[in-house]
């Protein structure tokens, strides 16, 4: 049986977790993940359960937190399914099957790829050995869980003969969802469609499968290639919140979902999404995995519902739909704004983040309370970006290692120098001046002279959240720890190469610097994490 709407699956914790850098803590996947059933999402990919150990716990966590009830907020009144990744591999989906099985909905998602590129070069297998190692794979599966998707790796550059004998194996020894995708970003969206009209005209049995699409955006049209699939018939759509992913990244939660919401009449079918929660999950999203949005962002950047020309304010002042196909209320982008000051009190500061979709309480509002004094002596107002800025920089921040405490700086045409005074994981306090060549360069290296976690900067970004001399800014860093340089590609180890692995750090602060440390901290503090995690891992391994 069909569903009555369009199933939003969403893959942001795994496909999008895997983009250099997105990496996330267990806690920040578990806030990720609550915010996706306050969505409204069908199928939260919570990972890929056989990638690590840490992995397998996350998926678990989720399935116990957020799989059994959902969570307060939830549009719909069943708790989306939990699902995880795993090759066609029987290692692969015992571990899938353990992480799900705490969740009321559980799915095992099982893949191999059917191209003749990927036949030839990476399984070296016949088609009948990939089609006996389908029918046995899936049917393993099943015996676990009666919900199982299966994915014909690599759909789009398949042979179409081939493609349809594969999903009928994958039908036949029982997958209730059938997911094609366009893995390398190859197609088009004509032919993108086609194939799925295709695909329910020639594999018998079909009719008792969803048929799902997952497409990557190389060329850019992984949006519209997935929206020409639910006009012929496709009926689960594969996405992640802000269209993070490998590579050019995956279809975009938000912009399909408004495509379907804004032409209803020309789909003639929707999702059970809240919209008004869409900026909330994006803006969330972004902080913890340090990947900025664009202004010029459909749906949820700065700019999507700005208008500078005349002709389109002149519009707008006399008719909003003018030049506005939807209202900013819609996707939860209201333009009214409670300007808060030092004045106001604990309870408007309250009420007004959970009005934006950061429902804080106890030692977290405490926190953020106390933050929210500090930048109200040195701003006059409060906007609602500084304080998305400020709650977000405070909760979503990796376990401090190592914490700033003060910092001092002197630059100009001399010698830019930094003295820099941190707390260690011991409560030790510790202090370092170095010189550099600009004052966030000295206050790095003051930092590395305390921490000594070597690493090389790739990216730092900075810019301001709101207009003003007094604007709060915000700086994003990437680095890769030296000791990190040829990690083996966990998600794919079949695959020869090896890849860093990238950490990201947030902070925001009205002083740049002062934000540009805590952001380096951040990053440094995720390093820690993971191989803390790592070190964890390999004991309990020695142990059993």
């Amino acid at each position: 049986m069909q569903p009555d709407h369009v199933r939003i699956f969403d893959t942001t914790l795994r496909d999008g977790e895997q983009s250099p850098g997105a990496t996330m803590t267990s806690s920040e996947k578990l806030e990720v993940a609550k915010t996706l059933s306050r969505l409204g999402v069908d199928v939260i990919e919570a990972g890929f359960a056989a990638a690590s150990p840490d992995d397998l716990r996350a998926v678990k966590t989720i399935a116990e937190a957020v799989g059994v009830t959902g969570v307060e907020g939830r549009p719909v009144p069943e708790p989306p399914t939990i699902c995880s990744l795993a090759r066609a591999d029987k290692s692969d989906i015992d571990k899938a099957a353990e992480a799900i099985t705490p969740a009321t909905h559980g799915r095992i998602h099982t893949f191999i790829a059917t191209s003749p590129i990927h036949r030839e070069h990476k399984l070296r297998m016949t088609r009948d050995q990939v089609l006996e190692k389908i029918t046995e794979m899936v049917s393993y599966a099943k015996s676990f869980t009666s919900d199982v998707e299966f994915s014909p790796e690599d759909a789009g550059r398949t042979e179409m003969d081939f493609l349809y004998e594969a999903l009928q194996a994958a039908v036949e020894a029982g997958a209730t969802t059938l997911n094609i995708p366009d893995t390398v970003g190859y197609t088009i969206p004509a032919e993108f469609g086609e194939r799925i009209a295709m695909i329910r005209e020639n594999v018998r049995g079909v009719e008792n499968a969803v048929i799902s699409v997952h497409c990557h955006n190389d060329l850019g049209l992984a949006v519209a290639n997935s929206l020409s699939a639910v006009q012929n018939g496709a009926r689960q759509v594969e996405v992640a919140v802000n269209g993070i992913g490998e590579r050019a990244g995956n279809a975009s939660l938000e912009e399909i979902v408004m495509a379907l919401y804004v032409r209803e009449d020309l789909y003639g079918i929707g999702t059970q999404i809240d919209t008004t929660q869409l900026t909330r999950a994006s803006r969330l999203v972004s902080k913890v995995t340090g990947m900025m949005v664009q202004p010029n962002k459909a749906i949820v950047g700065a700019n999507a519902f700005a208008h500078e020309a005349g002709i389109h304010q002149d519009g707008m002042l006399k008719h909003e739909e003018t030049y506005e196909i939807m209202r900013p209320e819609t996707v939860g982008a209201g333009k009214t704004q409670l300007v808060l000051g030092k004045h106001s009190g604990r309870h408007a500061f309250a009420n007004r983040l959970g009005e934006l979709g950061y429902p804080v309480s106890g030692d977290g509002l405490d926190k953020a309370f106390a933050r929210f004094k500090k930048l109200a002596d040195k701003k006059k107002y409060i906007t609602d970006a500084d304080l998305v800025a400020l709650v977000s920089d405070e909760l979503y921040q990796p376990t401090e290692y190592w914490k700033l405490e003060k910092i001092q700086v002197g630059c100009g045409t001399g010698m830019p120098t930094a003295t820099v005074r941190l707390t260690g994981p011991e409560g030790q306090l510790r202090t370092e001046a170095e010189v550099g060549t600009g004052p966030v360069d000295a206050v790095y290296k003051a930092i590395q002279g305390i921490v000594d976690v070597p690493c090389t900067l790739l990216e730092y970004t900075v810019h301001s959240v709101t207009e003003g001399i007094d604007a709060l800014g915000e700086v994003s860093v990437r680095v890769s720890p030296h000791d990190d340089q040829a990690q083996p590609d966990k998600i794919n180890p079949q695959y020869e190469h090896s890849r860093a692995r990238v950490f990201h750090g947030h902070g925001a602060h009205t002083d740049v610097i002062v934000a540009s440390a805590k952001a380096y901290l951040a990053a440094i503090n995720r390093i820690l994490a993971i191989q803390e995690a790592r070190r964890d891992n390999e004991a309990a391994g020695s142990a059993a």
